[in-house]
């Protein structure tokens, strides 16, 4: 709730778990739940939209990354406790979290994963919780139909991340120049000729760093 309320201009509302019932052969709406608005103006609409632009550089360029999305605005925080027993810090015993929303500048979804004591890794929120949060938003997005925009924070790459490029549009450009244009990628032809006269995926895609991209030569 208090996430929710700072990222979507300040108003805190009333959570419910069903939104609606339907009568299972017709679909008629048996009963739905209405927004209740319980406090507005918790923050400002401006602090609430630096708020957004904070979280989404945290994924993109900090400790959250492993919950970015390529081509979505995706805003979020880490979070690593250690636990505590008769007063004193348990040793390698911690709770890790991700809290994850998109798009980052109006928000649709919001997910909060906390995980108690995660064995065998590396106990830190962005390193256990922020990919299966990743995963869970992925799923969303299709649900949702969310669709990809720019003008986000791009990415900070570190050498071990996945990176994504844009496929340039190469056709009606020889084999030659075009394989000089997609060098980022693994470049595969079909036909014979020099001049490239389709492509796949088409120019302007965003793919991961080595896809594969197929020219179709006449």
């Amino acid at each position: 709730m208090a996430v929710s309320a700072a990222i979507n201009g300040g108003t805190l509302y009333k959570p419910y778990i069903v939104k609606r019932i339907t009568e299972h052969e017709t679909g008629q709406i048996i009963k739905e739940v209405k927004e209740t608005i319980i406090r507005e103006n918790i923050i400002t609409e401006e602090t609430s939209e630096i708020v957004r632009m904070t979280l989404e550089s945290v994924v993109s360029l900090g400790t959250g990354r492993n919950a970015y999305i390529d081509g979505y605005r995706v805003g979020g925080k880490t979070g690593t406790a250690q636990k505590v027993n008769n007063g004193v810090y348990m040793h390698g015993n911690y709770i890790v979290s991700f809290v994850g929303f998109l798009p980052a500048n109006d928000p649709q979804i919001v997910v909060y994963l906390a995980i108690d004591n995660p064995k065998g890794v590396t106990q830190y929120g962005g390193t256990v919780s922020a990919p299966i949060v990743k995963n869970i938003m992925e799923d969303a997005i299709v649900a949702l139909d969310i669709q990809k925009q720019e003008g986000g924070t791009e990415k900070k790459y570190q050498w071990y991340d996945k990176k994504y490029y844009t496929v340039e549009n190469v056709v009606g450009l020889t084999k030659k120049e075009a394989s000089s244009k997609l060098k980022n990628f693994t470049v595969e032809y079909s036909g014979s000729g020099n001049t490239v006269i389709k492509q796949s995926p088409e120019g302007g895609t965003r793919v991961a760093e080595y896809s594969n991209i197929r020219l179709y030569l006449g």
